[in-house]
């Protein structure tokens, strides 16, 4: 006897496969927030060090740190950026059937 297993193909959101509101908004926040994160990891700091370093208290650094990124603003996200010597760019493009509105990319 052979199980079936039903599934549905994701957009690539998983955002928007939840039906939450502002989908892409939430995605970029969770992209940004977790390359924060990576870049915070290697610097092996204390949540008290790196409050100071991003100019926030330590009760932010833990819902960073938790990944608790709907507290910070996209805009404050990118802002966090700065001080651990990363340079953002804004590129604005048509947008193309099937492909997603806002797109992330990290690297040199």
């Amino acid at each position: 006897m052979e199980n079936k297993i039903e599934f549905e193909k994701s957009t690539g959101n998983v955002f928007a496969d939840l039906e939450l509101e502002n989908p892409h908004e939430l995605q970029a926040r969770s992209m940004i927030g977790f390359h924060v994160i990576e870049l915070l990891k290697d610097k092996n700091m204390k949540q008290r060090e790196i409050g100071s370093l991003l100019g926030i208290k330590q009760a932010e650094v833990s819902h960073l740190l938790n990944g608790h990124y709907s507290r910070f603003s996209i805009e404050k996200l990118i802002d966090f950026l700065k001080p651990l010597n990363q340079k953002v760019t804004i590129k604005i493009s048509p947008h193309r059937e099937g492909e997603p509105y806002q797109n992330i990319a990290f690297g040199a």
